[in-house]
């Protein structure tokens, strides 16, 4: 086994091939210090199957290899996870942000990686909700793991350029990326300008709301100084560095990271109108003049963040500091009212005859503009300690401890708000455990007639300084009736607060904003207020979830996923709701009107709803495989890495393409690896050995960045390859009975009576006898290194390399079909559809009931949908790809008061499908030959959004569409083309 360990274990000679067309080069690798010894008789260095993959009970949702990954044509990891959308939804309704992981560890924020390009992604899980509790966090969202390469590096030169097809909106990007990954340090920088160019209503043919056009066609046209979408640009600064602590990384890790962002935002709002009226009683609405009134916002982020990653006895132990100041700056053009003693001026002169209403109007000097500013200051540090304390007749328990602190400081301040400066802090100090309690274990033959079955409890409390104590705390189970099915539930029990913005945010106001009045049946313009809302009340969470999920016995990490979710909250905050009569009964000092019961003003703030009650059902099925077949190099060894290149090397003559000689083992000549290892050593040291009859791979391996054999490295293979013991210790007959042992029947436990007594010794504990966790340690190793001969199917091995009770590293499951650039393309199809079944709000006690699926809204989009499809497929071949998402949601009815003149709004079904394709250039040989010059490492891709223009129609009672929810304001955009080129260096 030993030299066979070496060889895997030696990153300079194992690590996967990068595929075709990447630019990413590996950097050199570490030299390691030594190898885990288990006995005399064989050496165990072999490494677990995917390192760094989440060990959990829960099966994933969603599994990704190098070449799914890529087969998503995303420029980076923020790219990517915007593709994933489907999979990463999650059905429980909270909104919650998704856990990021690195190699299974907990980082600061998505800050550290959102720019790595997805070459550098070696594998991508995402699991669901309830393993957020491991990491410390509350079960709100899917947790996303990305394992990355051990040595990587790249420059990545990006510039994106679209537009709307009906015309404006234009928006380019120009970004630059630099990545390199040496074993346990990273290092990225990454700069990126963005730039949208504007939308006016009048660029759409927007109607206007009656009233708000000036009758005199000279006058100019409002809907040309009325943005839809805003003038913006956005430059971006990113910087992390992460650093191996001590001697190879062998005390922890260090990150650090870095952000700016500064960002300029111009809004349109319209003109400045006023009403003429002569002696003889005519009037004419006239626009002031053509200077529209704007808002101008300045936004700086300046972020901080650090990651302390550290092995304790045991235990991972990590810390997180997450900091941000955010200065926010609104100038808001006054508007020019009656108030202004300059319009009374015009008013006045025209009832006296001197002003013609239909003439020149004098000019009326601008009123300045007010101002709104906010400072939002946040820190966050948290720290998780994450281990196995005990272990139980079903295996080992798994904990996990985390305690933190964030700090808030939120100041506003608006010269249009009398009660002067606002200011809110909050301090958070919380705590909590985390326990996964194995009951039942087939591996350990506990109750093994029923599987694998784990009980999870978690508890914590949060200590707000300005809302007291906060509690929450969860209860679930695991059950894995047969490997490829889970079954889990989920009860949780949680208090929050109102976030510092939804309590004192700055108070904003708007004019002309136009909006529906169920009361008239009419679009009117108002102004409106917005901003924080200080009398707010804590929620209070009940929510309980059931979920299956199963593994398909054909294609390659296919499964099928079923969710239920049931939802109940207490003195809930939301934004104010779309005003129905329901919720101007409930709200009635929230909204002004007229003696004539025109409607005048809205009070926007976010308010608190009784109770909330939602029930939905949420399905979908996520396939994946292989088109084409692997290319002949692959067959004959390179689709298993360097190490299966060296052992096509060491193949018999004449053998290739997967045949073998009579009597030897599959692909593998021990006489003909014996051959090359005394080829290789019989060079004295110092002097460069003949490197031709070794795979070309591992000859590039070996060489500098001259090109000429690097000392240094064949001293490092040499380290390993030649040791005196070496060839002695090479058995693979031994290794192959040592598999057949640990890896053929993983239900059982192994017989380790026929184990060497050596490695019997090795493998007991203080107390003489067998530690678990010295098994499970060279089960992981032994079981994950290429097969010999008969040592189980690969499935086998796979649930060989499980932990405990069932617990598994969610990383293996891929092992099945798993190919490494071996030459095939890959296509995935992933579809979701979300029942919902009940939906309704207490706006009050005592109050109306608002059934959000049966008449009922509190958002201008309608109710709530009872149906929801997502969908998102992709094809990657030879360079060529096409990914297709799509969603679809039923329609809804708004029901009015029933008074005369009120109206009922029908919001239809909206099916949305966005295209995206895109050609790895220098891998087309009919455009580039044999030499792509530039264009190595070069894609171009082309995106369309919304592909047939979709929009949701909204009509009345009598079919007709309101102003207020004409296309172009629901959607200003509609169809978005946009063409990216991007190059690796």
């Amino acid at each position: 086994m030993s030299l066979i360990a070496l060889i895997i274990a030696s990153p300079s000679l194992a690590q996967t091939a990068e595929p075709a067309g990447a630019a990413a080069q590996a950097a050199p690798a570490p030299t390691p210090t030594g190898n885990d010894t288990v006995g005399s008789e064989i050496i165990v260095t072999a490494p677990r199957a995917i390192q760094g993959a989440v060990q959990t009970s829960s099966a994933p949702v969603v599994e990704l290899d190098e070449q799914q990954v890529q087969s998503y044509g995303a420029s980076s990891i923020q790219d990517l996870i915007s593709q994933l959308a489907p999979e990463i939804g999650s059905g429980r309704g909270r909104g919650g942000r998704p856990v990021f992981l690195v190699n299974g560890q907990r980082i600061s924020n998505f800050r550290e990686i959102f720019r790595y390009p997805p070459e550098a992604i070696k594998r991508l899980e995402i699991l669901p909700e309830e393993v957020a509790l491991k990491y410390g966090f509350p079960p709100d969202q899917r947790v996303i793991n990305f394992i990355l390469k051990d040595n990587f590096r790249s420059l990545s030169a990006e510039v994106d350029y679209g537009r709307a097809t009906q015309g404006g909106g234009a928006k380019s990007e120009l970004q630059a990326s630099q990545l390199a990954i040496n074993g346990k340090s990273r290092l990225n920088a990454s700069i990126d300008y963005k730039h949208t160019s504007p939308i006016t209503e009048a660029e759409r043919d927007v109607v206007q709301t009656p009233g708000s056009v000036p009758t005199l066609a000279s006058d100019p046209n409002p809907a040309d100084f009325r943005s839809l979408a805003a003038k913006d640009s956005t430059l971006e600064v990113d910087f992390t560095s992460t650093n191996g602590l001590g001697k190879d990384g062998a005390d922890g890790q260090f990150t650090i990271n870095t952000q700016v962002i500064h960002e300029d935002t111009l809004n349109l709002s319209g003109l400045d109108l006023v009403t003429l009226t002569s002696p003889d009683s005519s009037s004419a609405r006239r626009a002031i003049d053509a200077k529209p009134l704007t808002r101008q916002t300045l936004t700086d982020t300046y972020s901080l963040g650090s990651t302390f990653n550290k092995n304790l006895g045991g235990y991972q132990f990590t810390t997180t500091l997450d900091s941000s100041y955010t200065s926010t700056d609104s100038r808001i053009d006054r508007s020019r009212t009656l108030d202004d003693p300059a319009v009374q001026a015009l008013v006045d002169a025209a009832q006296a005859g001197t002003l013609a209403i239909n003439g020149d109007l004098p000019n009326v000097p601008r009123l300045g503009f007010d101002r709104a500013q906010n400072r939002a200051y946040d820190v966050a540090l948290k720290s998780t300690l994450i281990g196995n304390p005990f272990e139980l007749p079903a295996g080992e328990a798994d904990v996990t401890l985390n305690a933190g602190y964030d700090w808030s400081r939120n100041e506003s301040t608006d010269t249009r708000r009398l009660a002067g400066d606002n200011a809110l802090i909050r301090g958070d100090l919380s705590a909590g455990a985390n326990i996964g309690i194995p009951i039942a274990s087939r591996r350990n033959d506990v109750l093994s007639a029923i599987g694998d079955l784990t009980f999870n409890l978690s508890g914590g409390f949060d200590y707000l300084s300005d809302f007291g104590t906060l509690g929450n705390w969860t209860g679930g189970l695991v059950w894995k009736p047969s490997k490829s099915l889970t079954l889990q539930g989920a009860y949780i029990e949680r208090e929050t607060a109102p976030g510092l913005s939804q309590l004192g945010g700055p108070s904003l106001i708007s004019y002309n904003v136009p909006v529906y009045d169920f009361r008239t049946g009419q679009t009117v313009l108002v102004t409106q207020t917005s901003g924080g809302n200080p009398n707010l009340l804590p929620e209070h969470q009940r929510d309980f979830k059931l979920s299956a999920n199963y593994d398909l016995p054909f294609l390659d990490r296919a499964n099928i996923l079923v969710e239920y979710y049931h939802n109940r909250s207490n003195n809930v905050t939301a934004s104010f709701p779309l005003l129905t009569p329901a919720i101007e009964a409930a709200f009635p000092d929230r909204v002004t009107r007229d003696t004539n019961g025109q409607l005048l003003a809205i009070d926007a703030r976010p308010v608190t709803f009784a109770e909330t009650r939602s029930d939905r059902i949420r399905y979908g099925f996520n396939l994946f495989g292989k088109v084409g077949k692997p290319s002949p190099e692959e067959q004959s060894g390179g689709g298993r890495g360097r190490f299966g290149r060296l052992m096509s090397a060491a193949r018999p003559a004449g053998e290739s393409n997967g045949q073998q000689q009579s009597g030897s083992r599959p692909g593998f000549d021990p006489q003909r690896f014996a051959q090359l290892r005394e080829q290789f050593c019989a060079t004295p040291t110092g002097q460069v050995p003949d490197l031709s009859a070794l795979p070309q791979q591992m000859q590039d391996r070996l060489k500098g960045a001259d090109g000429k054999p690097d000392p240094a490295k064949i001293a490092a293979m040499r380290t390993r390859f030649c040791s005196a013991d070496a060839a002695q210790r090479f058995d693979p007959e031994r290794f192959a009975a040592l598999r057949k042992v640990l890896c053929q029947d993983p239900g059982k436990k192994p017989d380790l009576s026929t184990l060497p007594p050596g490695l019997q010794a090795r493998l007991k504990g203080p107390d003489g006898k067998v530690d678990p966790a010295k098994l499970k340690q060279l089960e992981s190793r032994i079981c994950a290194a290429p097969g010999q001969g008969n040592s189980g199917s690969g499935e086998q091995q796979q649930a060989a390399r499980g932990s405990d009770n069932g617990s598994r590293s969610s990383g293996g499951r891929g092992n099945r079909g798993f190919s490494r650039g071996n030459g095939q393309g890959r296509w995935s199809l992933s579809f979701y559809h979300t029942i919902n079944l009940d939906n309704s709000i207490l706006v009050a006690p005592g109050g109306p009931t608002l059934d959000l699926m049966n008449g009922d809204a509190t958002g201008s989009s309608g109710g709530v949908a009872r149906q929801q499809f997502e969908l998102d497929a992709g094809l990657f071949y030879k360079g060529i790809g096409t990914r297709i998402s799509g969603n679809y949601s039923t329609g809804t009815t708004v029901q009015a008061s029933g008074v005369p003149g009120s109206s009922d709004l029908h919001f239809g079904g909206l099916a949305t499908f966005n295209l995206r394709l895109f050609v790895a250039l220098d891998q087309q040989k009919w455009l580039v030959g044999d030499n792509p010059g530039f264009l190595n490492h070069a894609r171009l891709s082309l995106h369309v959004n919304n592909i047939f223009d979709a929009y949701q129609k909204v009509t009345d009672a009598n079919g007709v569409v309101p102003i207020s929810y004409q296309p172009a304001l629901l959607d200003p955009y509609g169809r978005f083309v946009k063409i990216e080129f991007r190059k690796l260096f």
